[in-house]
């Protein structure tokens, strides 16, 4: 079995437009166990919901399966499933969720072809897909769109849905639900809620079933009926796993306050807010229940709240560290206490009990704030919670919020548990821009903090990315407006991005300088080669010409092809090819791909303007408008 020592990671879901890089990196791993190992007297409340199901919804025992495609004992288990089902009939029903594992590059785009098959098929389409993958030799790019035709899908539907990571959602959902559960490592059966870890040979499998059919025969003649059979037994289940004990791991260090980079913190109309509102000055945390700085922090946002009452509001977002075990299950509670309106009173619990946190204690703390314990139980579980937790989560990785704490006062950002002058001092210097404003006319009303911020953001500087002097660019280094661009040559979003860029260039010519960067996804087998031709290029002189005949090719990329383009050039092909090879020349590419990870890029074309991140290319000319509008403005 393939397991993972940490809680999820979590995948950011980008806009539309957006091919995920962070997708197939950023999951958790860890080394195999020496045994699998099967829970024979816990039950877990593993809910159905939408999930694709294999046999009759009255079948006694219900099996869900929490695996990844690309999981070596997962594929080992695919024939045994297969034969279970095929044994038991319809006594036996098969539910799929998803769980990816790190270093599993070709785990996500496989993921994507099985839900794809799901949409253009149904339930029957995903369980075809199912075994295919699990007894495929290989899951590359190749090797998914061959049976994306074996199954009779459509190709560009196939092709646009691993791209897009289209249904990355499901996936996050699933992952978000299974780990909750201590299903961290692949594959994991839940047989009635009964959790078997690890790969298991067939008689060990037909003997726990046999049990709880001889269980669930007991339960119908009680008077269940079958439809309601499954429901019954999770019913009282365990809602999380068990803690274990944490490793000896800090949250986030304070560190010294960094210079004040800014990024975009949209809000939720519900997001859990305490202040005025409007207000002049807007806090959004990012914080974690479980981490101690966090609540060294809090006490320094409530002398805040109680020196700046009528002026500053504190907004919540939840970032549940992977290696705080109670984190998430805190983060749910606190979710569900604000889905009944005492989100506040049960975040001073949490994070006043941070070490003692508990299933017990979610519940002791629910009927201490008198809320509805039964709707309390039901939206700990639910997966809206879970959504919404992943979206604060897949919003902090955008703006870098990877530590708890992370801040932003009007969209300025602030990392750890910094010293309360600092804090004070920021927040006087934003309540004298907003009276600075107000005094020149302006209203504070519920548009104010989305002004103040993109004021901030206009005015930040170029990021955390650094640029080297030979880095490809066009424009002046003098332009008020930096574009950083991430991209990769077999990306076709970052092809339909070329006009918007020219667009960008033809309309602002010398006050915007554009600046490339590699960003070479895993799952695009011909990106790394077309990523060192055109440094190759760079390096006579020739990258943007060498640039616009990669994109040309696009579906033609190859070594020929990228040595042919090089003879069309006038280029030296022997000191060409030469480059290609070079270690320096991947060292390059690998450096603007780590400086995206760096940077909070999680995928192609991704755009750091004057520091603000835009995912694809369809706001990009919106933004640099805004940024050149708010430079004139604030002078």
């Amino acid at each position: 079995m393939k397991t993972s020592g940490t809680a999820f990671a979590t995948v950011a879901l980008l806009a539309a437009g957006v091919t995920p890089w962070a997708a197939a990196r950023a999951l958790p791993t860890a080394p195999d166990p020496s045994a699998a190992r099967t829970s024979a007297g816990e039950v877990y409340r593993v809910p159905v919901l939408d999930s694709p199901q294999r046999g009759s919804p009255d079948a006694l025992v219900t099996v869900v399966l929490s695996m990844d495609f690309e999981c070596p004992f997962c594929r080992k288990s695919g024939p045994v499933v297969k034969a279970l089902a095929e044994t038991y009939g319809e006594k036996v029903r098969l539910v799929f969720k998803h769980n990816v594992l790190s270093g599993h590059r070709n785990a996500i785009p496989a993921a994507m072809l099985a839900e794809e098959a799901r949409a253009e098929g149904g339930d029957a389409r995903f369980w075809a897909a199912w075994e295919k993958l699990l007894a495929a030799e290989a899951i590359d790019a190749g090797a998914l769109e061959r049976m994306g035709s074996e199954l009779g899908l459509e190709g560009s539907a196939v092709r646009s849905a691993i791209q897009n990571s289209r249904y990355i959602e499901r996936v996050r959902r699933d992952m978000i639900l299974l780990h909750g559960l201590g299903a961290r490592g692949t594959p994991t059966f839940f047989v009635n809620g009964r959790k078997v870890v690890g790969a298991q040979p067939l008689e060990a499998l037909r003997a726990i079933v046999d049990d709880e059919i001889r269980k669930a025969d007991a339960i119908v003649e009680s008077g269940t009926p079958p439809k309601e059979l499954y429901a019954a037994i999770i019913a009282k289940g365990l809602i999380t796993a068990p803690a274990a004990a944490p490793p000896p791991r800090p949250s986030a260090p304070a560190a010294a306050a960094a210079p004040a980079a800014a990024a975009k913190v949209p809000l939720r109309p519900d997001d859990p807010v305490k202040g005025p509102i409007p207000a002049k000055v807007t806090l959004v945390v990012f914080a974690d229940f479980q981490c101690p700085f966090c609540a060294r922090w809090d006490a320094k946002l409530q002398a805040i709240e109680r020196d700046y009452p009528d002026r500053v509001r504190v907004a919540w977002k939840n970032e549940p560290l992977p290696f705080h075990p109670q984190a998430l299950n805190a983060a749910r509670a606190a979710e569900a206490a604000r889905a009944q309106g005492r989100f506040w009173p049960m975040h001073d619990r949490l994070l006043s009990n941070a070490s003692a946190l508990s299933d017990a204690s979610y519940a002791a703390y629910a009927r201490e704030l008198g809320l509805d314990e039964a709707r309390f139980v039901r939206d700990f579980a639910s997966p809206e919670v879970a959504r919404r937790i992943s979206e604060d989560q897949g919003l902090a990785q955008a703006v870098q919020a990877t530590g708890t704490p992370t801040s932003f006062v009007n969209c300025r950002k602030i990392t750890g548990d910094q010293p309360l002058a600092s804090l004070r001092r920021m927040i006087d210097e934003e309540l004298e821009k907003a009276d600075s404003r107000i005094a020149r006319g302006e209203t504070l009303d519920g548009g104010y903090y989305d002004r103040a911020c993109a004021a901030n953001l206009a005015s930040a500087p170029a990021g955390a990315v650094a640029i080297r002097a030979d880095d490809p660019a066009r424009g002046p280094t003098s332009a008020p407006v930096t574009v950083v661009e991430f991209s990769d040559f077999q990306c076709p979003f970052c092809a339909r991005a070329l006009p918007v860029l020219a667009d960008v260039e033809r309309s602002h010519g010398a006050d915007v300088r554009i600046v490339w960067k590699h960003l070479p996804l895993s799952f695009h087998a011909n990106a790394m080669p077309a990523a060192l031709a055109a440094e190759a290029a760079r390096e006579q002189g020739k990258f943007w010409e060498m640039h616009d005949r990669l994109f040309r090719q696009q579906d033609t990329l190859s070594a020929a092809t990228h040595e042919r383009l090089a003879a069309e050039l006038g280029l030296d092909v022997v000191r060409f090819r030469e480059a290609v090879r070079a270690p320096a020349t991947r060292k390059r590419v690998e450096e603007d791909a780590a400086a995206a990870t760096a940077a909070g890029v999680s995928g192609t074309p991704s755009f750091l303007v004057n520091g603000e991140l835009v995912l694809g290319s369809a706001a990009l000319r919106e933004v640099v408008d805004r940024k050149l509008r708010d430079l004139v403005a604030n002078r």
